[in-house]
């Protein structure tokens, strides 16, 4: 099965609507979806590593934007969506606190939080919800997100093609290696906030 989704990413690599389907869950995941856009943008950079940074670019774009919804769900509406979401993460108790470190540590919270594999929503959503000025919360997510997948494009764009080979030889390790990295992003979320 695996294999299968590995192969289906691959081949969508090629196909006009994978960059709408990028974009999309890059969008979604910074206000409301679980799943990073890591699990395409790794298979479509290892497919055509010349375009590594034109994909980074487009998660980036798409991610901001979608974390500009994320704090307009924080700040517009938190009492019954946001608050909703965060509970849905079982985060709900960790708000306040995290809500409280925002006066002294915004930007060091967003750029951090931005570039590891912490939920990006809860950052977005508390952000507006904090009510953290609006630009320096874009400014500091474009610089924390497109961090986080330039480093991929780099990466991807110079060794895709020996880590494509070592992917393929392994495919059932390195999910499985990014998945723990899933579930210790929202482990280590629940412990810091």
């Amino acid at each position: 099965m695996l294999r299968k989704i590995y192969d289906w990413c691959i081949d969508a690599a090629h196909k006009p609507y994978a960059l709408w389907v990028l974009g999309m869950v890059s969008f979604a995941e910074s206000s409301f979806f679980p799943v990073p856009p890591d699990v395409m943008l790794i298979p479509m950079s290892l497919a055509r590593p010349e375009r590594a940074w034109f994909y980074a670019a487009l998660c980036t774009a798409t991610s901001v934007a979608g974390g500009i919804v994320g704090y307009a769900i924080g700040a517009l509406l938190y009492d019954s969506v946001g608050h909703w979401l965060i509970q849905l993460y079982g985060y709900g108790d960790k708000v306040e606190a995290f809500r409280a470190g925002y006066a002294q540590w915004g930007a060091w919270i967003i750029l951090l939080k931005g570039l590891t594999p912490i939920p990006y929503k809860l950052v977005t959503i508390t952000s507006g919800f904090a009510g953290y000025d609006i630009w320096l919360f874009i400014l500091f997510s474009i610089i924390a997100r497109g961090g986080r997948f330039f480093i991929v494009a780099v990466v991807l764009n110079r060794w895709g093609v020996t880590i494509r080979e070592q992917i393929e030889k392994r495919l059932t390790m390195w999910v499985s290696i990014g998945a723990a990295l899933l579930v210790l992003g929202f482990v280590i979320a629940l412990k810091l906030v």
